[in-house]
């Protein structure tokens, strides 16, 4: 029974994350990293966060085990126009809220690149980055070269209806996280390198390692 309720487990999980992918067969699009306005409105919440949110899974064919399922959202400068938007609509801010929560959201990007993360694993303590001993290492990369440690795991023990709302594929049998990286390091070099054409989270463990990837536009 018990193996049977953790298949169970695992397929809402699974489902949850599938419903944020594009249709069957067609690349995850492209993103785009430059600032500026946007004239969103606040119904087109769902396709912005599909567009910065990507889930793969560590699968042992021999074991059938999902030894990992991770989805996460880049909570880019795009992605925080949105949510501010949707935010404020949800919430009938006053024009003045909603302008100082837009700037509030978008100064963050300029100090670090954040993540809001969900990770399902087959063994429940696998999906705790915050862990003694990790099962996972997290870290920001591109094609550049470029190896970056979290500043910051922030375990979300109790998602609020706001995560349960605004992030989906957020479910009981999930592990949810903020994870925060420099933008920075200390030697003064971009995190993401201004002529990188994808950036993404590498999840490296003793059971292997997978790769969420955001493609760049231009």
């Amino acid at each position: 029974m018990p193996r049977l309720s953790s298949r169970i487990c695992s397929l809402s999980c699974w489902l949850g994350a599938l419903a944020l992918l594009p249709a069957l067969g067609c690349a995850p699009p492209t993103v785009q990293m430059g600032q500026g306005p946007r004239e969103y409105v606040a119904t087109d919440y769902e396709s912005v966060l599909r567009r910065w949110t990507r889930t793969e899974d560590m699968i042992s064919m021999s074991a059938l085990d999902n030894f990992l399922t991770a989805t996460a959202t880049y909570e880019s400068w795009d992605f925080r126009w949105a949510y501010a938007v949707r935010y404020a609509e949800d919430y009938r801010l006053t024009v003045d809220q909603t302008h100082a929560l837009l700037q509030s959201s978008l100064a963050e990007t300029q100090k670090y690149h954040q993540f809001y993360v969900a990770l399902y694993a087959q063994r429940r303590p696998w999906s705790d980055l915050t862990a003694e001993n990790p099962a996972w290492i997290v870290r920001l990369i591109d094609d550049q070269g470029n190896e970056t440690a979290p500043t910051e795991i922030k375990r979300i023990v109790s998602p609020t209806a706001i995560e349960l709302t605004y992030f989906p594929y957020t479910t009981p049998w999930r592990a949810v996280h903020q994870i925060r990286f420099p933008i920075i390091t200390l030697d003064g070099r971009p995190t993401v390198s201004a002529h990188a054409h994808w950036l993404g989270l590498r999840f490296a463990g003793a059971q292997g390692h997978q790769q969420l990837l955001w493609q760049i536009e231009g």
